[in-house]
């Protein structure tokens, strides 16, 4: 196994380019999980801990470009406000420790389906930026995941950054485990919602082959917000219409039987999962507050 150590972003593409199989690493804390354990072995390893503006974010007035390295640590710390779900999921990501090293980037390069930041980033409708020697392109967070543990990169490509807009109401993460913390998901959920737009959008984990969004109940929800004219009243969400979002939600899950759940357990949590945040969002919204909380 050969060991590549760029110094700058052109020579790590430069690398990427010569060696389209060279896996990146640059938290580590799934690559080098894979590697202890020899259920992967690639020839080449592509070390981006030396490429700083992996490390850097921009904020702007409508958007967060994250660099691909930013550590959850970070984006808990001082993102919280521009990016609250994705705050509230990096709070369940492993430990102190995993938070401090893992990063957005490594999520998305894994395409695990139980990913923490995947739902997030869907419900809040993040761009993926990858680049390769051939230019830059940007892939809509429910376009880059292609299959379990696959994802739309092509063989050349890194990823650079992620565009995330700002969030212009609250957002909500909820997660079930088979215990409180150091935990894969069984299966997570985030809401947020769009009052600029009037939309609602989801983000489902581990319950299907990639994460997925619930896009009936996103529209269901978003006709039901607009037609009790719920966005200017800010009255209470009927309690139909969250059970209804919450049933629709489910619908959206393809899950599978495995150790951590079954398909069944999976589509009941989603739907508890759904009403409770979807709960909790909207009373944030009618406070006129981005509301945190995490389950």
């Amino acid at each position: 196994m050969e060991f590549l150590r760029p110094g700058s972003w052109e020579e790590a593409l430069a690398a990427k380019a010569e060696h389209p199989a060279a896996v990146p690493v640059a938290g580590g804390t799934d690559v080098m999980v894979e590697i202890n354990f020899d259920r992967r072995r690639p020839e080449h390893l592509l070390d981006l801990n030396r490429i700083g503006d992996l490390y850097e974010w921009e904020t702007g007035e409508d958007e967060v470009r994250l660099g691909a390295s930013v550590p959850y640590t970070r984006i808990m710390q001082e993102l919280r406000a521009e990016l609250p779900g994705l705050a509230l999921a990096a709070h369940t990501v492993g430990s102190p420790q995993i938070r401090n090293r893992g990063s957005v980037g490594g999520n998305l390069g894994a395409a695990s389906p139980a990913g923490d930041s995947h739902p997030p980033l869907l419900a809040a409708g993040a761009l993926v930026e990858a680049e390769s020697v051939r230019g830059t392109r940007l892939i809509p967070a429910e376009e880059f995941y292609t299959g379990v543990k696959r994802n739309a990169l092509a063989p050349d490509e890194l990823i650079r950054a992620v565009r995330i807009a700002r969030a212009d109401g609250p957002q909500q993460f909820s997660k079930v485990g088979t215990r409180n913390a150091m935990v894969i998901a069984v299966c997570a959920f985030a809401v947020a919602l769009h009052p600029r737009t009037r939309t609602v959008r989801t983000g489902i984990g581990s319950a299907a082959p990639t994460p997925v969004r619930a896009r009936a109940a996103e529209d269901f929800l978003s006709a039901a917000l607009d037609e009790g004219r719920l966005w200017d009243s800010g009255r209470p969400l009927p309690p139909s219409a969250a059970r209804q979002f919450a049933e629709l939600a489910a619908a959206a899950c393809n899950p599978i039987d495995d150790v951590r759940g079954t398909a069944r357990y999976r589509r009941h949590a989603v739907t508890v999962m759904a009403r409770r945040t979807l709960g909790w969002a909207w009373e944030a919204y009618r406070g006129g507050e981005r509301g945190e909380r995490c389950a």
